[in-house]
């Protein structure tokens, strides 16, 4: 081959090469406008439920303001129960109602401590806590509670006295847990990850959970569960228990 023709095989060879890099740099580059985009999109579906350090998006259950009881400070939002004889519990709800949602937040509870989180949450002066209309997904120091000795359905990530979870993926009292809560009325299915497991899933109303019902605790309660829309809350049961970057996203 003369040297004149074997120059211009080289150069038509690397200007290929060059084409196929561009198009596989801009195909590259355009997938991750895509998956910036997209993840953008998905950012924007949830609702920050603790923006600062104030508690607009809340109330107390069955009342018209919050005590110092529940302060939020660096984003964290904190419940230390009064000292002394306390009048009845404060109970902290979404000033929002929610049907079909994912909840994801971190908690850590207290040493020997316990508390939860609800959904479907109606108030009233018939209603003296939420828990007698919304179920809960339990929040425990499996160690040391002694309702962890109760039955699996009492533990954390329980729904409580209904459904246990699959298996315990707590950290240790005082250590932050991530949890997702899934609502979903359309399909029929809830569900709970703790700390990026799936550890529990039920019904969320229809013959199934009126079976769950029956076998609880929860059987001669006539409110409990019937709504498909509430306040979701956060229970005060006496012990200190933490949350933050608590975010929510209503399902279509």
């Amino acid at each position: 081959m003369k040297k004149t023709s074997l120059i211009l095989v080289i150069a038509a060879v690397m200007a290929t090469a060059c084409k196929s890099d561009k198009k596989e740099k801009d195909a590259t580059q355009a997938d991750m406008s895509n998956d910036t985009t997209a993840t953008a999109s998905n950012e924007d579906q949830w609702k920050h439920l603790l923006d600062g350090d104030n508690l607009e998006d809340w109330k107390a259950f069955n009342a018209d303001s919050i005590s110092d009881q529940w302060q939020v400070k660096d984003g964290v939002l904190a419940f230390t129960p009064a000292q002394g004889e306390r009048e009845g519990s404060e109970n902290l709800i979404t000033e929002n109602t929610y049907s079909n949602f994912e909840l994801s937040l971190e908690w850590k509870i207290s040493e020997g401590g316990n508390s939860g989180i609800m959904w479907g949450v109606k108030e009233g002066e018939e209603f003296s806590e939420p828990y007698l209309t919304g179920p809960e997904i339990q929040i425990l120091d499996n160690k040391l509670h002694p309702d962890a000795k109760n039955g699996e359905d009492r533990q954390a990530g329980a729904l409580y006295d209904m459904m246990p979870p699959s298996e315990d993926k707590t950290r240790n009292a005082g250590e932050w847990n991530e949890t997702v809560i899934r609502i979903n009325h359309k399909t029929n299915k809830g569900s709970v990850r703790l700390n990026g497991t799936l550890i529990n899933e039920f019904p969320v109303h229809g013959e199934e959970w009126r079976k769950l019902v029956e076998n609880s605790k929860f059987k001669d309660w006539e409110d409990f569960g019937k709504n498909r829309e509430g306040h979701i809350a956060l229970q005060d049961h006496g012990n200190k228990v933490w949350f933050r970057n608590i975010k929510i996203k209503e399902l279509e």
